[in-house]
Formats: structure tokens, sequence, C-alpha cells
């Protein structure tokens, strides 16, 4: 709960922050187009790397296995977008990293591994209990 309160908190003044210090340098119009600029291309190559995610998970799904990759590729695709439609700069950029598939199989690799390692750390293969013997004689 901390950390979402604190990302609410957070986020926003950082791109206040950051639409001060670009406006001061480029101007405020500028800035403005700028972000409306990032906005536009990063939605584009969002639907392009959409319909890439889809065309992959198709040809997954032909060769009768499931498009894991792909699903979840998709919902970051979508949450890329979102990202990116928000605006400002550090949205865009998270954005734009989640959109190229370098990174965001680098951020999946990175974030599997973590889970692996708690799911590890967690499972055993036996389960905690009492019985009880009963004997035909006490029923």
């Amino acid at each position: 709960m901390n950390t979402f309160l604190l990302a609410i908190i957070g986020i926003p003044a950082l791109e206040i922050y950051l639409f001060i210090k670009v406006g001061s340098q480029i101007g405020a119009l500028n800035t403005i187009l700028l972000i409306f600029l990032t906005a536009f291309f990063g939605i584009y190559y969002a639907k392009h790397e959409g319909f890439n995610n889809l065309k992959s998970g198709m040809t997954q799904m032909v060769k009768n296995e499931l498009p894991v990759y792909e699903i979840i590729s998709g919902a970051a695709l979508a949450f890329a977008a979102f990202l990116l439609i928000l605006p400002g700069f550090a949205t865009d950029l998270i954005g734009l990293l989640i959109i190229f598939p370098p990174t965001r199989k680098l951020i999946f690799k990175r974030v599997s591994t973590k889970q692996n390692f708690n799911n590890k750390k967690n499972n055993q293969d036996y389960i905690n209990g009492e019985f009880e013997d009963l004997d035909d004689d006490n029923r």
C-alpha cells in the first residue's frame, strides 16, 4: 500500500518537474507539441508491435502450442500504450521501454526469475497435518 501511495504522489511530481525543466529549455509550446508527438508515435508503434504479437501468437497456435509469452506480451503492450497516452516524459520512457521487444524480454526474464525463486522457496513436497488411526472396533 505504501508503494502504491508513493507512486501516486511521486509520478505526477516527477512529471511536473520534467515539464518545468524541459519547458524552460525548449519553451512551453514546444514542450506541449513534444508530449503529443511522443504519444502519437508511441501509440502507433504499440499498434504495430501489437499486430506483430498477434501474428506470433497465431503462429504458436497453428503449431498447437500455447502462446504464453504472446499473451503476457499483449498485456504488457496494452499497459505500455496506456503509459504513452498519459502526458509526461517519464511515463513515455517507461512505455517505450516496454514496447521494444528486447527490453520487454529482459523485463519478463527478470520478473519470471524472481517469481520462480519465490515459488521454489515456498513450494514443499509434503503437507503438514495430523491423523488418527481408527480401528474397526471403535467405529
